[in-house]
């Protein structure tokens, strides 16, 4: 057994023994001086991006595009799913609900400029938004939790994607400037607010079973990232046959991508399966570090959170 499973298993027992004793102390992970910035940074709409604007490699293009276009789609349902629950939490963990909504609707506004870069450029992206509302309906008729539990793991693949693009060059690495520089924003952003769903998480389900919370966040889990990363990669898929690609090569070329080299999947697995222990939190992965690293280009656009 390493050492993040023991202080996970510690947590676990902690987390027991105060449901056991009537507690509803919430035992988080997130660093007691952390907070959120609002970065609100607007990028060069005069810029032309080039149609295969990653390396002139139209892989790591369909790859990201595919990607950015089901965002402002997701990022909704995470704005939407949050205000649910706005006035269960206490008020420093309200606060930071109000700096991740403002984060996020940030984040949908450069995306969705950005996506209609990618359309200009031929691409049909539509069918994208469409699988992703498909994807998200799977909480219909469901209880509100169930919403908390998507956006965590949604949440979750986010984060670890983000910590990969700051901390390796090697993944943005020949891409246009200013593509690259709206993702290692959204990344600085999507690792500082990383906690905050599992937070309110643990608030609203205070008052279930230990196991109760623990089936459904491990199983929305793995069924909604599989949906998500299946998704993506048909959807890059279909991008690289708008290029000319036969299907066959367009899904060896994506999984060689993806798998082989750079190979993110397979550097991140291990990563996030760790949503799938007990004692999970984000912040067990202290990587605030990284959220330093590209913010002074924008330092003049960061608000702190009210």
């Amino acid at each position: 057994m390493n050492k993040q499973t023991t202080i996970d298993l510690k947590r676990a027992e902690a987390l027991d023994k105060a449901h056991d004793n009537g507690f509803t102390a919430i035992d988080s992970a997130t660093p007691a001086e952390h907070e959120l910035i609002v970065r609100d940074q607007r990028f060069n709409r005069k810029h032309k991006t080039p149609r295969w604007w990653h390396s002139n490699d139209p892989v790591a293009t369909a790859w990201y595009n595919s990607v950015s276009a089901s965002l402002p789609r997701g990022e909704a349902f995470f704005i939407d799913t949050m205000r649910m629950f706005r006035d269960q939490v206490p008020p420093k963990i309200a606060a930071e609900m109000k700096a991740f909504t403002t984060q996020e609707i940030n984040h949908t506004r450069e995306h969705v400029a950005f996506n209609r870069l990618v359309s200009d450029h031929g691409y049909n992206v539509e069918s994208i938004d469409q699988g992703i509302q498909a994807m998200l309906e799977l909480t219909e008729g469901r209880p509100k939790e169930f919403n908390l539990a998507i956006t965590i793991a949604l949440e979750h693949f986010a984060a670890i994607i983000s910590h990969h693009l700051l901390s390796d060059p090697r993944y943005l690495e020949g891409a246009d400037p200013v593509a690259a520089d709206i993702w290692r924003w959204h990344a600085t952003e999507e690792i500082e607010h990383k906690g905050i769903t599992y937070d309110v998480w643990l608030h609203a389900t205070k008052d279930w079973s230990r196991w109760k919370r623990y089936r459904v966040k491990t199983l929305i889990a793995m069924l909604i990232t599989r949906k998500y990363f299946g998704n993506r990669i048909r959807d890059a898929i279909g991008l690289l046959e708008q290029d000319g690609f036969s299907r066959r090569k367009a899904k060896w070329k994506l999984y060689a991508f993806l798998w082989w080299k750079p190979g993110m999947m397979r550097r991140m697995f291990f990563e996030w399966a760790k949503i799938l222990m007990p004692g999970f939190h984000p912040w067990n992965l202290d990587d605030r570090a990284l959220i330093n690293l590209p913010d002074s280009p924008y330092a003049d656009a960061a608000l702190p959170a009210e």
